[in-house]
C-alpha cells in the first residue's frame, strides 16, 4: 500500500480504549477524520461483492433476514478459528485499503486522521506519517467493552487477546494518549496534539 496523500496521523488503540472519543475531538477541531471501521462496514453493504463472497464462504447464518451482514454471527465464527479469520482479512483488507486512500485524498484540513483499530496489524500503517495510540489498561478495556457492546466475557477477552500486545503497540507509537482520566483531560491533550500536528504538516 503506497501513501499518496498529505500529512496523515494514524489513530489506534485496543478495543474500548477510546479511539472514537479522540476522533470526535479531532473532528470538532475541523480535522478530516477517516474511520476505517466505517469503511469496513461500507464494503459489506447489501449489493457489494464482498457480502456475497462472505455468504458463500460461511453460509447464510452470517446474513440477517434483512439481507445485511450479521456481525455477531461472523465475529463468533472468525475469532474462534484463525484460518477463517485469515480468509476474511484477505478478502476485506485490500478493499478497505483502497477506500481509505480515496477518502484520505479528499482531506481539506491541514492534516488528516486515520482512525483504525488495525492500523499497526495491517498495511494501513504505510498510509500515515505518525502514529497516535490511545491507551488504557486491560482491566479498563474489558469493563468498557462489556458495558458498551453487551458481548459475553469470553468474546471480549478473545478480541483483546487477538489484538496487538499493548506493550508492542506502545513501542510503535509516536504519541500516546492516556485515556484513563476524564473526558476534559482527554480533550485538552488532543487539542495540544492538534497544534503539534498542524506545525508538522506545514513542514511537509
Amino acid at each position: 500500500m503506497k501513501k499518496t496523500t498529505g500529512y496523515v496521523v494514524g489513530l489506534t488503540g485496543g478495543i474500548a480504549s477510546g479511539k472514537s472519543a479522540v476522533a470526535a475531538v479531532f473532528r470538532s477541531l475541523g480535522v478530516h477524520v477517516v474511520d476505517a471501521d466505517q469503511l469496513a462496514r461500507e464494503v459489506v453493504e447489501p449489493g457489494q461483492a464482498a457480502l456475497k463472497q462472505i455468504a458463500s464462504h460461511f453460509g447464510d447464518s452470517t446474513i440477517t433476514p434483512a439481507g445485511t451482514l450479521d456481525r455477531a454471527a461472523l465475529r463468533a465464527l472468525v475469532f474462534s478459528d484463525p484460518e477463517q479469520k485469515s480468509w476474511l482479512e484477505g478478502l476485506l483488507h485490500p478493499l478497505i485499503g483502497e477506500l481509505l486512500k480515496t477518502r484520505l485524498s479528499e482531506c481539506d484540513s491541514d492534516y488528516a486522521v486515520l482512525e483504525s483499530p488495525l492500523l499497526l496489524e495491517t498495511e494501513q500503517h504505510t498510509l500515515v506519517d505518525r502514529v497516535l495510540v490511545v491507551d488504557v489498561d486491560e482491566e479498563m478495556q474489558f469493563a468498557r467493552a462489556t458495558a458498551r457492546d453487551g458481548s459475553d466475557a469470553d468474546t471480549i477477552r478473545s478480541i483483546i487477546a487477538s489484538q496487538m500486545d499493548r506493550n508492542r503497540r506502545l513501542d510503535l507509537a509516536d504519541d500516546v494518549l492516556d485515556n484513563q482520566a476524564s473526558l476534559e483531560s482527554l480533550t485538552e491533550s488532543v487539542e495540544a496534539l492538534h497544534l503539534k500536528y498542524q506545525k508538522l504538516a506545514k513542514k511537509l
